[in-house]
């Protein structure tokens, strides 16, 4: 039997300064068991047990509430993997207009049916996001776009900053050691219509490791050229 989350998560959030709605600890827990289950079988995230799950996923996920206000947004997350970070910010903020993006088959397959399971709404793209972002009808039509993918930044800006609308932001995921990855991304900011506002620091709770989210906001339309294809992307970064 899977050993309980919620003490974990509950007390990370509150030392985060994090209020979650009262039915998050059960839904963080249904989330928990579904992902320990198919992760025997679907290779979904390395990260097993309780405490790993809750701390490194859970945890971590929603700290990005504290970078931007998410209350009635339109959020899109771009290759969410196992559902990270939008799901857990849709437990924890409900009112988010959540959308999935993920190239993966496998991956979204997991996705609906953990959205089902916990009862979350959310719509699902099963693309590139260098494909999807020239999708007129969601082109710069998100309020926020978050990522913990582990490319460069440089890389994920043009991945990600055309989803984004004017005035929004986009948020990405980064270890503490990020101020290199900023100044190299500097001229893809420019270039994609945004500028770098700050980014917010934190330790996730019961450990040492200090994580970054990088907060860029959007001031004007990405040329409709970005994003290139994925190989020149990283052939000639921005």
């Amino acid at each position: 039997m899977n050993e309980s989350i919620t003490p974990i998560v509950l007390s990370g959030a509150a030392e985060m300064g994090i209020e979650l709605p009262p039915t998050a600890a059960a839904t963080f827990e249904a989330y928990y068991t579904l992902l320990e289950h198919r992760g025997r079988s679907v290779n979904l995230t390395a990260i097993r047990g309780a405490a790993d799950v809750a701390t490194l996923h859970f945890l971590d996920s929603i700290a990005l509430l504290k970078a931007a206000l998410f209350s009635q947004a339109r959020v899109i997350d771009i290759g969410s993997g196992a559902g990270f970070p939008g799901v857990p910010l849709k437990i924890a903020e409900p009112s988010i207009n959540l959308t999935i993006l993920d190239s993966a088959t496998k991956r979204v397959t997991f996705l609906t049916e953990l959205c089902a399971l916990l009862g979350i709404e959310a719509v699902f793209i099963h693309a590139r996001a260098e494909v999807a972002a020239h999708t007129q009808d969601i082109r710069e039509s998100y309020d926020i776009a978050v990522s913990r993918g582990v490319a460069r930044l440089n890389v994920l800006c043009e991945l990600c900053l055309p989803f984004v609308c004017v005035g929004g932001s986009f948020i990405a995921m980064k270890g503490a050691a990020s101020a290199d990855e900023i100044s190299e991304a500097r001229n893809a900011i420019e270039t994609l219509g945004a500028q770098h506002i700050g980014v917010g620091d934190y330790t996730l709770p019961g450990t040492d490791i200090a994580h970054t989210a990088v907060l860029l906001e959007k001031a004007s339309k990405t040329p409709d050229k970005y994003p290139r294809r994925y190989a020149r992307i990283l052939s000639a970064p921005l």
